[in-house]
């Protein structure tokens, strides 16, 4: 078990199998007698170290195997029987080096926003029409794509067009991982094309930016009520055609940071409240969370992106099919699926990108 006890990474493993020994053993003695808060605590924290526990037991049972076969291979007369040994020896080798590299993931750090809700923000930037359009289509592929995928949508607020774009719109995702799925959506999304209103072919490019926050409970963010205020008003459709007679609609305006949530989409004026202050939540967590990044935070943004208003992140290049994510280099020539919402092997390369960046920053530690 000697290299063993010099790997780091193995080490550490074996540190937290320890601990959960250490709890498994504390909650059976526990039992129901135990204090329900700090039983459900020990119960939760054993919880998130079973897999890294189970994969310690994997790497510590195929390390015994090789061990013995090592050792049984030196002492075997038979070429033959010699031979199968160090075959053996060999592929628990291989098995070693996977299982090291899936250890390394499962010890990275993990986001602690992964398994929240979350609220997604589409506006129009620079193009005009054309943006609000390209906005549009925005909203509908992720429409699908949250379709597919089982994650339920709830519009906060909408501002639409009268040729059927989009200025602006909120909407609250909920289900499990919705923020892990989304989250590298963030930022500018830039779309090239010919518009129908184009009467000379000519190829235009127009933006819109596209914000996604992990939603925020009330324990994360505290909201004094001298430090907001809170007007009604009658909600409006496109165009400015009254949709609805009595001031259902809300607007808040939070002074200690200018920010400024709407919310229009419900008929009552309570749930359109409720809706307002569950985005300024999350706008507010964002927005401390942000001026208190970490230095490996920083360093996974720098891959994937920071989400910033001002940073282009993806263009959709119709004449060519194509849609290319600049944070990773990737193209694929497969832009009628993608803009319909089939765009999980661009979420896959993006997360896998953010693994392999975290793993070469343990490496730098």
């Amino acid at each position: 078990m000697k290299i063993m006890e010099k790997d780091k990474v193995i080490l550490k493993l074996k540190d937290i199998a320890a601990r959960y020994n250490a709890l498994s053993q504390k909650l059976a003695e526990g039992g129901a007698s135990a204090d329900p808060k700090a039983f459900a605590a020990l119960a939760k924290e054993q919880s998130e170290l079973e897999e890294p526990a189970q994969k310690y037991a994997e790497y510590e049972e195929v390390f015994r195997q090789m061990t013995a076969a090592e050792e049984a291979a030196l002492k075997e007369p038979d070429p033959e029987m010699k031979e199968l040994l160090e075959e053996e020896v060999y592929s628990c080798r291989q098995k070693l080096a996977a299982l090291r590299d899936e250890i390394k993931i499962i010890l990275l750090p993990k986001d602690k926003n992964d398994e929240r809700d979350c609220i997604m923000e589409i506006r129009a930037g620079a193009g005009g029409e054309e943006a609000a359009l390209f906005a549009y289509e925005l909203y509908r592929m992720y429409i699908n794509y949250c379709e597919r995928h089982r994650l339920k949508i709830e519009e906060i607020d909408k501002s639409s067009t009268e040729l059927g774009g989009i200025k602006e719109v909120v909407l609250n995702i909920s289900g499990r991982g919705a923020y892990k799925q989304l989250k590298f959506e963030s930022g500018v999304h830039r779309v090239q094309r010919v518009p129908e209103t184009e009467s000379q072919g000519r190829i235009h490019t127009s933006t819109a930016t596209v914000a996604v926050l992990p939603e925020a409970e009330d324990v994360d963010v505290e909201i004094r009520d001298e430090d907001i205020r809170v007007d009604v008003y009658r909600s409006s459709g496109a165009g400015g055609q009254k949709v609805n007679k009595t001031e259902t609609a809300i607007r808040i305006t939070h002074f200690p940071t200018g920010i400024v949530v709407t919310c229009q989409d419900e008929r009552s004026q309570l749930k359109n409240k409720d809706k307002a202050f569950k985005v300024l939540r999350s706008r507010l967590y964002d927005y401390y969370n942000s001026r208190n990044q970490s230095e490996q935070d920083a360093r996974r943004r720098s891959l994937v992106g920071r989400g910033d208003r001002s940073e282009r992140i993806r263009t959709y290049n119709f004449p060519q099919g194509r849609v290319t994510d600049h944070r990773i280099g990737l193209s694929l020539y497969s832009l009628d699926a993608f803009i319909m919402g089939d765009i999980d092997e661009m979420i896959q390369a993006l997360a896998v990108a953010e693994r392999e960046n975290a793993l070469a920053g343990e490496g730098d530690e």
